[in-house]
């Protein structure tokens, strides 16, 4: 049986997408993003399943700082899961009594319209999970009055329900990846995605341009585009992609290929099936048999053959 570390503690998002996932797989549960990964690195987990980017926040920044910084991982899987969070109380605490309420940063954000109108005076502290918050409130001695957390957790904590469905949007969902140790590639299925980290060489005029058109040339759709500061001074990133299609495939490797020729260092983050099983849309003159003659004509004419 394996075993995957994920953002705990019992009773977070992240354990309910792993579940899924791997669902026979023994969950080890860690207090952060940073610190599920490095027990994969470390050899304790065989895996791990983080949470990458949310259809209304965006992208989660340690996940994605962690992926450029530490250790290389391989991402082999991606789930996407809808979210909906519940505001937990200690049982016998009302509403009117919340005073200091607790939850994840993202939490935070996706519920703050309910916040402002149903809990104006509140002070909103965050922990490092929405589970974490509930298990935080579940203490009797808690400084907080209340959570903001998926409802199983408060079924795992003792907490009693006073709303639910409290997120501002109802069709709100977070897309976690499961990451392994470097190895071989899932095989192409057709719907895949293919996702990286690029360091620009240099900054100069026209550096993004330069790496998004290795895509653009070989008929390669991105999927998503992060920039994220390198910490080297104000206007120094480095850029998350995401594209469609498989590193087997002839235009994504060869787009690979490209950057790595351009760019300072680029970091391969895996090539996966894609969670809503979309087929990748392969345009004309970009599929792999147009590439596989393209090469042919080419080898033909330096031998004088055309």
């Amino acid at each position: 049986m394996s075993k995957l570390a994920y953002l705990g503690p019992e009773g977070t998002f992240c354990e309910a997408a792993l579940r899924i996932l791997a669902p026979d797989a023994e969950r080890l549960p860690c207090a952060n993003v940073g610190a599920a990964l490095d027990a994969v690195r470390r050899g304790e987990a065989d895996g791990a399943v983080v949470p990458l980017e949310n259809s209304l926040e965006g992208a989660i920044t340690q996940t994605l700082d962690e992926f450029a910084w530490g250790e290389p991982l391989l991402i082999v899987a991606e789930l996407l899961l809808p979210v909906e969070f519940s505001l937990l109380v200690r049982p016998g605490t009302e509403m009117r009594q919340i005073k200091r309420l607790v939850t994840h940063p993202a939490a935070h954000t996706q519920c703050r319209n309910f916040i402002e109108r149903e809990l104006p005076g509140a002070v909103v502290i965050h922990a490092s999970s929405t589970a974490a918050a509930a298990q935080e409130v579940s203490n009797p001695e808690s400084p907080y009055d209340a959570a903001i957390s998926p409802a199983i957790a408060g079924e795992l904590y003792g907490l009693s329900e006073v709303a639910s469905g409290v997120g501002d949007r109802t069709d709100t969902v977070t897309r976690f990846v499961q990451v392994s140790p470097c190895g071989p590639l899932p095989e192409p299925t057709g719907a895949d995605r293919t996702s990286m980290v690029a360091f620009l060489k240099d900054d100069h005029a026209g550096a993004l341009l330069e790496m998004l058109s290795e895509f653009a040339v070989r008929g390669v759709n991105l999927s998503r585009i992060e920039s994220r500061p390198t910490g080297d001074g104000i206007g120094r990133y480095f850029f998350h992609f995401d594209c469609e299609g498989h590193v087997a495939d002839a235009r994504v490797g060869e787009a690979l290929s490209g950057l790595h020729r351009i760019c300072g260092d680029l970091r391969f983050l895996g090539s996966y099936p894609r969670a809503d099983q979309v087929p990748t849309q392969i345009r004309t003159g970009t599929g792999d048999a147009e590439f596989a003659e393209a090469a042919d004509w080419l080898t033909r004419m330096r031998a004088g053959q055309v």
